[in-house]
């Protein structure tokens, strides 16, 4: 209970650091209705996005929207496209970067396709927490990603967070490294992801988000991995008997502009678009935080999971583990890159 109660403490600190711009509940019904109905301006962004409304992406774009066409006096109209109602996450990110789409907020696994050093936002235990994670992509690792994305004419307003994954289970709590051992892991259809469980001599069964819960129900997998939010909004705890917070990956979602429609933006429309997107993406990570901490809880008192939350000592247990995956991966993504974002866990 201690570890429970101090892992909800440091969350509930980053959301306070976070903590920029209002939060309002909106119906579900008319926030869609409101957000894709077209919009007047000199200039109409549309953004596309795969999160439901219910979503801390979502909620966070209605005051992106209201503040930049307030602010804008009429000069910039934002649309906004919620449920991959314009494609999945690689369609919409290609459709920005050819111009057909103005804007996108996909997964960084999806940027890989422009700059392979992406997937190092994949490793596990990248970072010690996502205060560290925040500083990271905020200053200079969100930087080299962002020169990355300007050669593929994109730009990026910042990076939304997708929450912090953490793991469940049918065979039994994790403590150690061992306790992986032989056990099936659904993973995603990522090279990474599989050699993280390879790694510790788990069995990683690539398997679609949709067919996870049929999955774990008829024992095809026995564990899953995935941020509390959506372990609890996707009711896997029907399914699953123990919980472990362990924070293995902060997932990032970089909030992409096509570099034409940027570059083609007044001075003063551009630095309203930079100043607005850093209190969108305080106020995202903020509801994100909160979401996470109240369904660490809900997992434990309605899900009935039994919980254990990794110490500091724990976390760098696997990390030590999973140095052979890190031999590996700083021969492909540079040994520069991976100092870089160390830098931010001290």
């Amino acid at each position: 209970m201690k570890k429970i109660l101090k892992i909800i403490t440091i969350l509930l600190v980053a959301v306070a650091i976070t903590a920029c711009g209002s939060k309002g509940k909106a119906n579900k019904t008319s926030d869609t209705a409101e957000s894709t109905k077209a919009a007047k301006g000199d200039v109409i962004i549309k953004i596309g996005h795969v999160e439901p409304e219910s979503r801390s992406t979502h909620k966070a774009l209605l005051n992106f929207k209201k503040n930049v066409e307030e602010k804008s006096k009429g000069k910039i109209g934002i649309e906004i496209y919620p449920n991959g109602s314009l494609g999945g996450d690689v369609q919409m990110t290609e459709s920005v970067a050819m111009g057909t789409l103005q804007s996108t907020l996909p997964s960084t696994s999806v940027l890989t396709t422009y700059s392979e050093e992406f997937g190092i936002l994949d490793m596990p235990y990248l970072f010690k927490n996502s205060e560290s994670a925040f500083a990271a992509l905020d200053g200079e690792v969100g930087e080299y990603f962002n020169k990355k994305l300007e050669e593929q004419g994109i730009h990026c307003l910042g990076y939304a967070y997708n929450g912090p994954r953490s793991t469940t289970t049918n065979s039994g709590p994790i403590e150690k490294p061992e306790d992986l051992k032989g056990v099936k892991m659904r993973v995603m259809e990522s090279p990474i992801f599989i050699d993280f469980y390879k790694t510790l001599g788990a069995n990683p069964t690539p398997m679609s988000f949709t067919e996870l819960y049929t999955g774990l129900q008829q024992g095809t997998v026995e564990a899953q991995e995935n941020p509390p939010s959506l372990t609890f909004a996707n009711k896997f705890y029907e399914v699953q008997k123990y919980q472990t917070i362990d924070e293995h990956v902060h997932n990032f979602l970089p909030f992409l502009i096509n570099k034409n429609v940027y570059d083609s933006l007044d001075k003063d429309m551009q630095e309203l678009l930079e100043n607005e997107a850093k209190v969108f993406v305080a106020e995202q990570r903020k509801i994100e935080l909160e979401d996470n901490v109240k369904a660490i809880k809900d997992l434990e008192t309605e899900g009935k999971l039994t919980t254990n939350v990794f110490s500091d000592d724990q976390k760098l247990e696997f990390r030590k583990a999973l140095q052979p995956m890190y031999d590996k991966y700083q021969k492909q993504f540079g040994e520069e890159l991976f100092n870089l974002c160390e830098k931010y866990n001290k």
